[in-house]
């Protein structure tokens, strides 16, 4: 069966955080388009994520900055502990005066509810469609279409190709045959408790890591401080990826063993861990295949390190509907939304892993190395050290 639709209506693969707010920002342009998700039904696994001002930057052009506000935790600092020594390493305070500067605050959320902020507002939009059970896995074109082959054997026309399928995205393998993603051999173990169960010398308003050899531990509250967020990931040299299986506490303990008593504690006090392990890829400079282009982490999958997954498909989703509004073509829009994203996303693909070497994970005198250069730093110098990455420049 074929399903022919208008040639001007731009096609979505994947209906995540990058493949919402690719649709959201393509309609506050008058473009519209139709997303094509795989699943049965829209939503988010997963827990937590931090946001930095350049996502409060991106929900404003997206529409939706009263109602993200309003879902936030807006913490006071971001803290960076010693899991060996039980001590605090520094922390950037994320008040008055790193607002003044980024033009925004600094906030954790549930994934979950950051998803429904940007389906409800989808599903106001008449320029957006929404379709579940339509896995994209493939496409042709012609130079003036695009035809997007979905797995139950239909096809759908469009004017073009937005590839957000994610880290495994099938519009990727087409456009640049890369094969599997880079798995990292670090595993992430993941659970939400009730704030009440957190030990209550460390119910902090902060995003705090603990940093230990070849682990840290990241907790922070969410949902109004109902609960807190617990990730812990450790070196566990994992040669094969793996996705939201459930695993037992004695698992997750065995990476932390050799840090403090209180940094143990908190792994203690999880309940249903689930694991996931690590990828990611290769910076790339082939996103676009003339009617064709990926998105978040189709086109630029991160490590965690850099707490900016969410962020940077968000931004993805702005430049392109900028770039593709005051273009003359499609294919010169997506040349320009790729030439516009490629560099920064490659920055923070190859920074997210140096942080994870040589800020998270570092042991003996590289640790001490870090600990020292850390500290010496003021407030205001950790904000000239941001400005790159909050200071609005994704979205010029």
């Amino acid at each position: 069966m074929t399903v022919l639709a208008n040639d001007k209506l731009i096609l979505i693969a994947g209906g995540g955080i990058g493949g919402l707010a690719a649709a959201l920002a393509l309609a506050q342009k008058g473009m519209a388009s139709l997303v094509l998700e795989k699943a049965s039904e829209l939503g988010e696994i997963g827990a937590g994520i931090q946001l930095g001002p350049n996502a409060f930057h991106c929900f404003d052009q997206l529409g939706v900055g009263e109602a993200a506000r309003s879902m936030a935790v807006y913490i006071d600092k971001l803290r960076l502990m010693d899991a060996m020594a039980d001590g605090e390493i520094c922390h950037i305070d994320l008040g008055e005066a790193f607002r003044a500067r980024f033009g925004n605050p600094y906030a954790v959320v549930h994934r979950g509810d950051l998803h429904g902020v940007l389906l409800k507002a989808c599903r106001a939009q008449d320029l957006v469609g929404l379709r579940t059970r339509a896995e994209v896995v493939g496409y042709e074109q012609d130079g003036r279409s695009v035809v997007a082959r979905l797995g139950n054997g239909e096809t759908v026309r469009g004017a073009a190709l937005i590839g957000a399928d994610g880290l495994w995205s099938n519009v990727r393998q087409q456009v640049t045959a890369d094969g599997a993603p880079r798995v990292s051999g670090h595993t992430t173990y993941r659970s939400v408790i009730p704030t009440e169960q957190m030990p209550e010398d460390l119910r902090w308003n902060a995003a705090t890591l603990w940093a230990g050899p070849k682990c840290h531990i990241v907790h922070y509250p969410l949902s109004g401080w109902k609960v807190f967020n617990l990730v812990v990931t450790y070196h566990s040299d994992a040669p094969e990826p793996v996705a939201g299986q459930p695993v037992p506490v004695e698992e997750v303990r065995k990476g932390f063993a050799h840090v403090c008593e209180r940094a143990q504690r908190i792994i203690s006090h999880g309940k249903d861990w689930r694991m996931w392990v690590l990828c990611d890829r290769e910076p790339a400079e082939r996103w676009v295949d003339d009617r064709v282009a990926l998105l978040g982490d189709a086109a630029h999958p991160m490590l965690q390190y850099m707490a900016q997954g969410a962020c940077m498909a968000m931004e993805d989703a702005v430049c392109l509907a900028d770039s593709l509004a005051d273009a003359d073509s499609m294919e010169v829009g997506l040349a320009r939304y790729r030439d516009r994203r490629v560099l920064r996303t490659a920055r923070l693909q190859l920074m997210s892993r140096a942080m994870g070497d040589h800020v998270y994970h570092p042991a003996g005198p590289h640790a001490t190395l870090r600990n020292a250069i850390m500290t010496a730093k003021s407030q205001s110098e950790w904000l000239d050290v941001l400005q790159w990455l909050y200071g609005g420049s994704g979205l010029q």
